[in-house]
C-alpha cells in the first residue's frame, strides 16, 4: 500500500529539511492560537479541519453502537459545539495534535448524549457541515468486518483520510500539468516491491525510456511524501511533531 512510503523518515528534500519553516502557519495552530476569541481566521480554518475529518468521527459514533440516523445527529452536534467555540480553547497546546482532541472531545460528548436524547437538542437537526449524510452510511456499510475498538477505528479512518487527500493532491497536481495518464501509470510504484510491473514494461506503454521512468518515479515518491507531511502539518501545534504523528499513522494503518 502507498502509506508505506510515510514510514521513510531521512527524506533528503528540502520541504522535509525545513518543514519547520514552511509549516510554520498551519490549520490546526491557527485555531489553538485563536482560543476562544472571535477570529475569522480560526473560524474558517477549524472548518475546513470539520469538512475534512467528519467521517472518523462518524465512524467512531457508528461503533459504538449508535445507527446512522443518530450517528448523523450526533457527530453533527459535536461539530456544532466544536464551531460555536465552546470547546476547542481547551486544548492543550503541549499535546495538540487535532486527532486526539477530537476523539477525547467526542468521547466526553457521547458520554453526555442522555443530556441531549432529542434531534431538537441536538441542533435541530440543522447542518452545520455539508457533508453527504446516504455516503457515509453507504461507506460504512462497506467498512471489512473487524474487532477494533471504536479508538481504533476512528484512528484508521483518519489515517485513511490523510492517504485519500494526499492522493488527491498528488494527482490533481499531475492532472494539471498534463499528465494525468503519467500519474495513473506510475502511481502502483509508489511504494518500492509492491508494482505488479516492471520499469521496463511501464517505459514501454508510456513511450519512455527505462531511466526516465526510474526517475519520474523517484520524483513521484518525494512529491508523495511532502504532500503527506503538509497534510499531517495542518493537524499538529507545533512542526516537530509532524514525523511523530506520521510514525503513528503509519504504525496504525500496519496494526
Amino acid at each position: 500500500m502507498w502509506w508505506n512510503r510515510a514510514v521513510r523518515t531521512d527524506d533528503p528534500s528540502p520541504a522535509h529539511q525545513a518543514h519547520g519553516c514552511v509549516f510554520a502557519t498551519t490549520h490546526w495552530s491557527v485555531v489553538l492560537a485563536a482560543g476562544d476569541r472571535t477570529s475569522p481566521q480560526a473560524t474558517e480554518a477549524l472548518e475546513k479541519l470539520c469538512r475534512t475529518y467528519w467521517y472518523p468521527l462518524y465512524a467512531y459514533v457508528r461503533r459504538r453502537g449508535y445507527g446512522h440516523d443518530d450517528a448523523q445527529d450526533l457527530t453533527q452536534a459535536f461539530l456544532f459545539q466544536l464551531l460555536q467555540r465552546r470547546s476547542f480553547a481547551r486544548a492543550d497546546r503541549s499535546r495538540g495534535r487535532l486527532r486526539s482532541f477530537l476523539l477525547g472531545g467526542l468521547y466526553y460528548f457521547l458520554a453526555d448524549e442522555h443530556e441531549r436524547a432529542n434531534a431538537g437538542k441536538r441542533g435541530g437537526r440543522q447542518p452545520v457541515l455539508s457533508f453527504d449524510a446516504l455516503a457515509a452510511h453507504e461507506r460504512y456499510g462497506l467498512e471489512p468486518v473487524d474487532q477494533r475498538s471504536p479508538d481504533r477505528l476512528f484512528e484508521r479512518q483518519w489515517a485513511l483520510t490523510v492517504l485519500d487527500r494526499v492522493l488527491a493532491r498528488l494527482e490533481g497536481e499531475f492532472r494539471e500539468a498534463g499528465k494525468a495518464d503519467l500519474f495513473q501509470r506510475l502511481r502502483e510504484f509508489l511504494v518500492a516491491g509492491t508494482a505488479d510491473e516492471t520499469y521496463a514494461d511501464a517505459a514501454a506503454g508510456l513511450g519512455m525510456s527505462r531511466d526516465a521512468v526510474k526517475k519520474a518515479v523517484h520524483r513521484l515518491r518525494r512529491r508523495y511524501h511532502e504532500l503527506f507531511c503538509e497534510e499531517i502539518a495542518q493537524t499538529v501545534a507545533d512542526p516537530a511533531e509532524v514525523e511523530d504523528e506520521l510514525r503513528h499513522l503509519c504504525a496504525v494503518m500496519a496494526g
